[in-house]
């Protein structure tokens, strides 16, 4: 029986280690870095200091929704609000429409998700965590 790729251990680290050397170059602008399995479990998460709260749940429903859905979390709200759809209508209080997730995959396999809250535009939450998924090397 084959089996599906996951996250590697290696993988979440250098994720995380990119991800925190980049923010630490800005320490005035804290943000919160989340990694989720394949079934939107937290397999990794760091947050820090003086961050809002909103940022901090933020990081892990933006991950949370793009491992789930398989696409990065802001295409994923344009998308619904092109259909004359949002967010609410999936019934999962964990999604969001925030911009800054991004799809883990490989080989066409979701191995999870990525996401950052915290910066004032979600365009800056997803280049840090493009920073973490160039880091994975998939």
């Amino acid at each position: 029986m084959a089996m599906q790729p996951t996250l590697t251990t290696e993988q979440v680290k250098a994720a995380m280690g990119a991800m925190v050397a980049q923010a630490e170059e800005t320490p005035d602008a804290p943000v919160a870095m989340a990694i989720v399995d394949a079934g939107g479990e937290l397999v990794a998460y760091l947050t820090m200091a003086n961050l809002r709260v909103f940022s901090r749940r933020h990081a892990i429903r933006k991950a949370y929704t793009s491992a789930v859905m398989g696409r990065d979390s802001g295409a994923h709200a344009a998308g619904l609000a092109a259909q004359g759809r949002n967010i609410a209508d999936l019934g999962d209080s964990r999604f969001t429409h925030g911009q800054g997730g991004l799809v883990i995959m490989q080989d066409g396999v979701i191995l999870g998700g990525i996401g950052v809250g915290g910066y004032p535009s979600g365009q800056a939450d997803e280049d840090l965590s493009r920073v973490g998924l160039e880091a994975m090397n998939l």
